[in-house]
């Protein structure tokens, strides 16, 4: 089972009448959910969507965005979710760059009319997602996998745009084989089962929502739980209520539970797995998710990961790993993937190489862009700087990008970020390098909690070698952050 229709169609009989997804006081079966894409799949064949043609979803995370998704791969297509924040504009932009047959839409999303945005850019091909009708209101087909031509595994399933977070996105394309491999390798590391009810909070569009949550579902037969956008309380009442299971998320997520107020009364207890992963994770992060309540979350199982468009799954903790392992690195490569440090002396870090089974096909319609991520080796160069234990278990220090050289010493902003999260009174950081004229660059924290300038800079002396602390601090409300959770440096580098 290579294939997104071939993982849809087994999971369909083998979990038949279990509940796939539940959304509000709705549920919908496995063999439900096979049903509903097979209607619209036939939907999209009448609108005249054939194999290999490209199909662009802007709309939030739903069951109706699953089904959606789905049919495109049931029909044959090519899936390219849009970010939801996007102005018209740029999905305009996105549906040209893959030459799109059809645009699917949820209209009126965050009080905006997205049909009249894509349609000032001369976008006229769109229809809706359907978002409240039952099986009934689709027209019954009649049709089967057999009867659509149907991709095989090294087809191109989905392009995945990146962040965009600097420069031009670009359209990251993945086989069917890679998106349901690393679907699967996930789960299984996870330890995902048909018992769990899985808390989906990140973006279907992003990987981490439609890869390692819709497709890892139909591979473990868990139930998922989609979440349109995070609210706190909704988030709490639902874990709580639905006795949700397994929860991944971006470091703020949890951030944000562990600081919530009145989440002592809540009963949060049946967490039992947690996933997040970033460029940088805050130790004192994980040691908080894994104390118990009320100090913590009481999570047992908490693991660390690393990823990214180009490759959704690096490396990952392993169930059974020590605290200290799991509270410092990223763990180690998934089966089927590889890592180096690309350094004389990789003890002292340098920058992360990958290379594997789940690296990207390549960049859409770039082939100098993809030559130059990828080299003639099949190594894929991250732009993250990390170190390799002798176990292999991996450290992300930072990224290249963000470095700066304060005095003639190289600065890892991760490394002072890491360090002020341990100030009471601090509750996110950013540190970025901004001009100073007698060392180059200096540090700038910016920070969200109560703690003082004055506070802030004497952590800093306290821990660190004076060159690394931060000269500068700036409170803000909250860290500019992408949907997938990284911190908008650019944004504060603007300052």
């Amino acid at each position: 089972m290579d294939t997104i229709p071939e993982v849809l169609r087994a999971a369909a009989r083998t979990h038949g009448d279990r509940p796939a997804y539940v959304e509000g006081d709705r549920t919908l079966t496995f063999a439900g959910l096979l049903d509903r894409v097979e209607r619209t799949a036939g939907a999209y064949r009448d609108a005249g969507v054939a194999r290999g043609d490209r199909v662009v979803l802007w709309a939030p995370n739903s069951t109706s965005w699953v089904i959606a998704a789905l049919a495109v791969s049931w029909a044959g297509g090519v899936l390219v979710p849009a970010n939801t924040r996007y102005l018209g504009a740029e999905v305009a932009a996105i549906v040209e760059r893959v030459a799109a047959a059809l645009v699917v839409v949820e209209d009126g999303f965050l009080g905006r009319h997205q049909v009249d945005e894509l349609r000032a850019e001369g976008v006229e091909r769109t229809v809706a997602l359907l978002a409240d009708v039952t099986a009934e209101d689709l027209p019954r087909t009649g049709s089967t996998g057999e009867d659509f031509d149907q991709p095989g595994p090294d087809d191109v399933a989905d392009i995945l745009f990146t962040s965009g977070t600097t420069g031009r996105p670009k359209g990251a394309m993945s086989a069917h084989r890679q998106t349901v491999g690393v679907a699967r390798a996930w789960g299984e590391l996870g330890g995902v089962t048909a018992d769990d009810r899985y808390l989906v909070i990140n973006p279907f569009f992003h990987s981490f929502g439609y890869k390692v949550g819709i497709i890892t579902g139909l591979t473990t037969g868990a139930t998922l739980y989609p979440l349109a956008t995070f609210d706190l309380e909704r988030t709490m009442d639902l874990i709580e209520s639905e006795r949700i299971t397994v929860l991944p998320g971006a470091p703020a997520i949890y951030q944000s539970l562990l600081s919530a107020p009145g989440r002592s009364e809540r009963d949060l207890s049946s967490l039992r797995l947690a996933v997040t992963g970033a460029a940088v994770v805050p130790v004192v992060l994980i040691e908080r998710m894994r104390a118990a309540a009320p100090q913590g979350l009481g999570i047992n199982q908490v693991v660390t990961a690393f990823g990214m468009t180009e490759a959704v799954v690096v490396t990952m903790a392993r169930d059974g790993d020590d605290a200290e392992l799991v509270a410092t690195t990223c763990g180690r490569a998934i089966p089927g993937m590889e890592t180096r440090i690309a350094a004389e002396d990789p003890a002292q870090g340098g920058e992360l190489l990958v290379r594997g089974d789940f690296v990207m096909l390549g960049y859409l319609d770039d082939p100098a862009a993809t030559a130059e991520a990828i080299d003639a080796e099949g190594w894929l160069h991250t732009g993250d700087v990390g170190v390799l234990d002798d176990a292999g278990n991996l450290r992300i220090t930072d990224r290249l990008k963000d470095m700066y050289i304060s005095g003639g010493f190289n600065v890892y902003p991760a490394e002072v970020e890491q360090a002020l999260m341990r100030l009471d009174g601090v509750d996110d950081v950013a540190v970025v390098g901004v001009p100073d004229e007698r060392m180059g660059e200096v540090g700038k924290a910016y920070v969200v909690g109560a703690a003082t300038d004055e506070e802030v800079i004497s952590f800093a002396k306290g821990r660190l070698a004076n060159f690394k602390v931060p000269r500068f601090v700036e409170h803000i409300d909250a860290l500019p952050r992408n949907l997938s959770g990284k911190v908008l440096k650019t944004e504060l580098r603007k300052n």
